[in-house]
């Protein structure tokens, strides 16, 4: 049985360039001229970097409309007179995505289920760890695990390898599932704008060993999770989705852990699904998230 969404011709279109007159018409047009019908158009003039950004969805004749290829060839003359950033995908296909963790297993485990259910439409190609602690439940989950110990005498050919991995599984997407590794400025320029990264937020911040718990003495009333594109300024990138809960004097420092697994659970699933679903545009150290 044929894919309904590839048999009835839908594809999103991502744009980015210079804010200027006659974008949207040139892209109307485009559509129109080919026989497309646009379901849904985003769009957001940032004034302070001058930027124009657009997410438009639309559908063609599957019996004589254009093909995706054709779609992308054709397209590359108007995206040349506005100097555009673009793609089009076709949401039928499934983003590759490469999973890392270390030992704390409640990200990875959700990732999973999201993907199992279908709420996370995504292709999970494999699994990296530093540690061996959750072989057994990828394995189980038909997935290939791979163990890449580091110090700090193999980072930089274990990171090598990692990369080597993402190329030959095709990945288009690093999730760090709490993977407690710092990776080198080397392998986050690499993966610039294809990794996401998951962690605990707090007001103000803590770091170390024992957030929650230090959080705790503090006694904060709010906790969170924030998730974002990784950069070499550790869990300083531009942000994807954020997660909070409010929370007082009676949660002792397991409660409040607790609570930072739901929300680390909750923010990290709604990146990876804005990203897969073409949402998300960089906007240097920002991003622009259409909902």
């Amino acid at each position: 049985m044929m894919d309904q969404s590839k048999a009835a011709g839908n594809y999103i279109l991502m744009v980015s360039c210079k804010g200027t007159y006659g974008i949207v018409a040139a892209i109307g047009n485009f559509l129109a001229d080919r026989g497309c019908y646009i379901t849904s158009m985003s769009q957001f003039d940032d004034e302070q970097t001058d930027m124009y950004f657009s997410r438009v969805t639309f559908t063609t004749n599957p019996e004589r409309g254009p093909s995706l290829q054709e779609l992308r060839e054709a397209f590359k003359a108007t995206a040349k007179t506005f100097g555009m950033e673009w793609q089009i995908y076709d949401p039928s296909e499934r983003p590759k995505v490469l999973i890392m963790v270390s030992k704390f297993d409640h990200c990875l485990e959700d990732l999973f289920y999201r993907q199992k259910t279908g709420e996370l439409k995504i292709e999970v190609t494999a699994v990296v760890s530093n540690h061996l602690d959750m072989k057994a439940f990828v394995e189980s989950n038909g997935v290939k695990f791979h163990y890449l110990p580091v110090t700090s005498e193999t980072k930089a050919e274990q990171e090598q390898k990692l990369l080597s991995i993402v190329e030959e599984t095709n990945s288009e997407l690093v999730v760090l599932a709490r993977y407690m590794q710092i990776l080198s400025n080397d392998l986050c320029k690499k993966l610039s704008g294809k990794a996401i990264n998951i962690h605990h937020s707090f007001l103000p911040g803590f770091k170390g060993a024992k957030p929650y718990h230090q959080a705790y003495d503090r006694g904060v009333k709010l906790i969170g999770a924030t998730a974002h594109y990784v950069t070499a300024d550790l869990d300083e990138g531009p942000i994807i989705e954020q997660v909070v809960e409010r929370v007082d004097h009676a949660f002792l420092p397991e409660d409040l852990v607790a609570a930072g697994r739901d929300s680390e659970r909750l923010a990290l699933a709604r990146a990876v699904k804005s990203h897969i679903e073409r949402r998300v545009f960089l906007n240097g150290h920002r991003t622009i998230v259409f909902r």
